[in-house]
């Protein structure tokens, strides 16, 4: 189970999405670029299947009957049970230490080798959004060295403004917050939902392979 959000449709991109190739090129043509963070930049140590039982267990100790044994199910279903926060941490756990422990992605690695986010000759303006915690995508732009590619200002979790992905109000938090446009801007990431999220937010979207393909 893919801890950012890959569900078995992933590999079908909903029509109106476009493709992106020719890296450099086509990153030059926008003014921001929003990167998706597990699966995309890093792939974080985290055992989901492991995740979902801790979420699971929450909603044992308060004698609650679960409405599914899905992850995400279970967060969007806490506020109804009045556990979100709770949930939320049981969650963020599992995902703080596995960005300590996570592999650099070749994106990530490609992100890492570009001049310092703002530089001259540099590429666009970098942020991230992610349905991992928002601190554990802090954790992982830090061990891997991101910090100079990426704002700081502009990493964006599933915590961070109230929705998450596919809803695209998170996405469009980060592009907000890099001082650019939905239609000035890319949105990379590796899932179906992040696909989604880019087209209901008006942003133009690359799949991660595609990227690495070039």
């Amino acid at each position: 189970m893919r801890g950012d959000d890959r569900d078995p449709e992933d590999d079908h991109r909903p029509r109106g999405v476009r493709g992106v190739s020719a890296v450099d090129s086509r990153l030059a043509g926008y003014d921001a670029v929003v990167y998706d963070l597990d699966g995309t930049l890093v792939e974080l140590a985290v055992d989901w299947d492991a995740v979902a039982e801790s979420v699971l267990d929450v909603y044992a100790e308060r004698a609650l009957i679960p409405p599914t044994e899905e992850l995400w199910g279970l967060l969007g279903a806490a506020d109804d049970y009045g556990i979100r926060a709770a949930v939320e941490e049981a969650i963020a756990l599992h995902e703080r230490a596995g960005a300590r422990e996570s592999t650099r992605l070749p994106l990530g690695d490609r992100l890492a080798a570009d001049g310092p986010e703002g530089e001259v000759g540099s590429p666009p303006s970098a942020g991230v959004c992610s349905l991992n915690c928002e601190e554990a995508c802090r954790i992982a732009v830090e061990t891997h060295g991101l910090g100079d590619a990426i704002a700081g200002d502009a990493i964006v979790g599933r915590d961070t403004v109230g929705s998450h992905k596919p809803d695209p109000a998170s996405l469009l938090a980060a592009i907000d917050r890099l001082g650019a446009a939905p239609e000035d801007s890319l949105f990379v990431g590796d899932s179906r939902r992040d696909a989604v999220a880019a087209e209901r937010g008006g942003v133009d979207f690359a799949w991660a392979a595609d990227l690495l393909a070039e």
